[in-house]
């Protein structure tokens, strides 16, 4: 192939292949080569043309086989060689997703690119669980925070600021921190029986859902062992709804996951 080739920073959505929006679609049916993230759903990698490159590049907590600037070096590789490259990445490529160093890396080295939104992990977590992240009278903002920092810093974050009743907060890759977080939080003056619900692979058929307060749900995620990815939702737009049925799990009482259908 000749001339320059170009990198589609693509945003594969919650999980889900029906929650892909049209643009990344078409951008994956004329890709050359895919660079692609552990959470993008082998569902969504089906869609990818047979003949297309496949690079995968996945992290996992605490395992990063593939560092971000060799995945940065690869995709300018590939448009190097006249191709047309697609970076997919779980939810969208801007909220938590390093989209941004990508991009950056893409403008340094003058690689054509193209950011493709895609639905967010939160946003799809929310509309498939039925809950509004905000709400009239109850969550007047909603906060993206990290559960997890680089170089596996402790958590710095504006604490007092995030203990704010009518704010509702969606913590990503939170599972191995989710205790020190609930307990900043109720340092800080959040009510330790402020609802929070954890749901574990977002709008997919094996989906679950726990339903817990700040006060028990690092005691009830640990029994429960949920499958990554889990997020978790913190704010009264939980009592919107409808409670979970409880059951007993190695003697910490937790909530029962939830069979969910599609259509």
């Amino acid at each position: 192939m000749t001339g320059p080739g170009r990198v589609f920073l693509v945003g594969a959505g919650p999980g889900d292949p029906e929650l892909l929006t049209l643009k990344a679609l078409r951008r994956m049916a004329q890709a050359d080569a895919v660079v692609y993230d552990r959470l993008v759903s082998p569902d969504i990698l089906d869609l990818v043309p047979a003949a297309a490159e496949r690079h995968p590049v996945g992290k996992a907590p605490r395992n990063h086989p593939v560092p971000q600037e060799e995945i940065n070096d690869l995709m300018v590789a590939l448009a190097g060689r006249g191709l047309q490259v697609v970076r997919l990445k779980g939810g969208d490529p801007f909220v938590f997703g390093r989209g941004g160093e990508e991009m950056l890396a893409l403008k340094r080295a003058g690689i054509p690119y193209e950011v493709v939104p895609g639905i967010s992990a939160a946003q799809g977590c929310a509309a498939e669980v039925g809950i509004p992240l905000t709400h009239r009278g109850i969550a007047n903002s909603v906060r993206y925070i990290t559960g997890h920092c680089r170089a596996d810093l402790a958590l710095d974050l504006d604490w007092a600021g995030l203990a704010n009743a009518e704010t509702t907060l969606v913590v990503y890759m939170g599972v191995a921190n989710i205790g020190s977080i609930s307990r900043a939080l109720i340092a800080h003056g959040m009510d330790r029986e402020m609802p929070v619900l954890a749901v574990s692979r977002a709008t997919l058929a094996d989906e679950r859902r726990l339903r817990a307060d700040l006060g028990t749900i690092t005691g009830k995620v640990r029994a429960a062992q949920m499958p990554g990815p889990v997020l978790f939702i913190i704010g009264r737009v939980l009592d919107l709804h409808d409670p979970l049925p409880a059951i007993d799990l190695a003697g910490i009482s937790v909530e029962a996951p939830i069979e969910v259908f599609h259509a």
